[in-house]
């Protein structure tokens, strides 16, 4: 009876950590969008570690920022998407 309840404990939690890691939104922190954080990612050089780690935490507010007029010209540009795309980050397609 007993190895009966360690295999069925053994199956609930693993099947916890599969629900858990195949729904990362549960365990996602909470960004802060702040488009100042950008700053690290000057517009004519390479990207750094830290410009990358900066677009792929601001990503999620990419589209708050594509629909301020204010911000658009900016994180719309050429050099901006290049950025993003040498750190691996895909711009959002928003509505």
């Amino acid at each position: 009876m007993k190895a009966i309840s360690s295999k069925i404990a053994v199956c609930i939690v693993g099947m916890t950590i599969m629900v858990v890691l195949s729904k990362p939104w549960l365990i996602k922190a909470e960004v802060i969008c702040s488009p100042i954080e950008l700053a690290e990612c000057p517009p004519m050089t390479a990207p750094s570690s830290i410009c990358c780690r900066k677009v792929r935490e601001q990503r999620p507010c990419l589209c708050g920022y594509l629909n301020d007029p204010n911000l658009k010209p900016t994180i719309n540009s050429p050099s901006s998407r290049r950025i993003a795309a040498s750190c691996g980050v895909l711009f959002p397609t928003c509505y």
